[in-house]
């Protein structure tokens, strides 16, 4: 089991910045992958950024390209997620996820983010992006 606790959500003006944070704690040698998922009200789950824990290769949503930047800290067991130029869009619970599978880095690299392949979730913290 891998438990996690993401942090540092919040609201900002459009073109502002926020850093995600997310703890892992428990089987962490486990995990294959980690990425960043948010939802908004009345959408589907996506997708956002994902990193290969074990080479520590990124991959990004077309809509974050450029502006969003995930990685991990090894040291204290962390997934950070930097987000810059934020837009309204942006706006929605964002979660911080893990896969087991080392399957996982395989849909990475097709930008595939499946949230049915990750089995461990974060509560979710908020972010909101005014105009």
């Amino acid at each position: 089991q891998v438990q996690l606790v993401e942090s540092g959500g919040g609201s900002v003006q459009a073109g502002g910045s926020l850093r995600l944070s997310c703890a892992a704690s428990g089987n962490t040698y486990s995990t294959y992958c980690m990425a960043w998922f948010r939802q908004a009200p009345g959408k589907e789950r996506e997708g956002v950024a994902g990193i290969s824990t074990r080479d520590g290769r990124t991959y990004y949503h077309a809509s974050v390209q450029g502006r969003f930047t995930v990685s991990q800290d090894n040291s204290k067991n962390t997934l950070n997620l930097e987000m810059n130029s934020l837009e309204p869009e942006d706006t929605g619970m964002y979660y911080c996820a893990a896969a087991a599978s080392p399957m996982c880095g395989v849909l990475l690299r097709a930008r595939d983010f499946r949230p049915a392949f990750f089995p461990y979730w974060g509560q979710g913290t908020q972010v909101t992006v005014s105009s």
